[in-house]
């Protein structure tokens, strides 16, 4: 007695499997497949030749994977973490040390942390004098003076 798998047995499993990968992974890589792979399933009920059924899971694999993937990306935020420096734009501060560039000295304590920091306009910034983080470059805060008229 010999077990034999059809079509669309096949297609599920891999439907399965790609999923599997996907959950594993989670990189929204192969979902598009298993996507595919269902579709392929539904076409193979139809009892399509298998070459019609790969053409259609090809096809529809790839346009789903170019066509949806970006956006998904996007409003999932896959694959992009965001970094100390993307969270500390915007904050203020306040300067501890005097900042002066042409010295290249300076310090800003914000959210609790000490950071070395430099002048956006290259003016002097003296102690106690509160800032608004506008950039990092390398490990340096880049900061600009907040007036007194400001609201944090």
């Amino acid at each position: 007695m010999e077990f034999q798998l059809s079509n669309s047995m096949l297609w599920l499993i891999a439907a399965v499997a790609f999923g599997f990968i996907e959950a594993i992974t989670l990189g929204i890589a192969t979902i598009w497949f298993s996507i595919g792979a269902l579709i392929a399933w539904v076409v193979s009920l139809f009892e399509t030749p298998l070459w019609v059924q790969i053409v259609v899971f090809l096809v529809s694999s790839s346009v789903l994977l170019y066509f949806t993937r970006p956006i998904a990306q996007k409003f999932l935020k896959i694959g992009h973490t965001k970094t100390n420096a993307e969270t500390i734009k915007g904050k203020t501060g306040i300067v501890i040390k005097e900042i002066d560039n042409i010295q290249g000295t300076g310090q800003v304590k914000v959210a609790g942390q000490i950071w070395s920091a430099k002048s956006f306009s290259d003016e002097k910034i003296t102690e106690g004098n509160i800032i608004e983080i506008v950039d990092i470059q390398g490990v340096k805060l880049v900061v600009k003076q907040k007036n007194e008229g400001e609201k944090s």
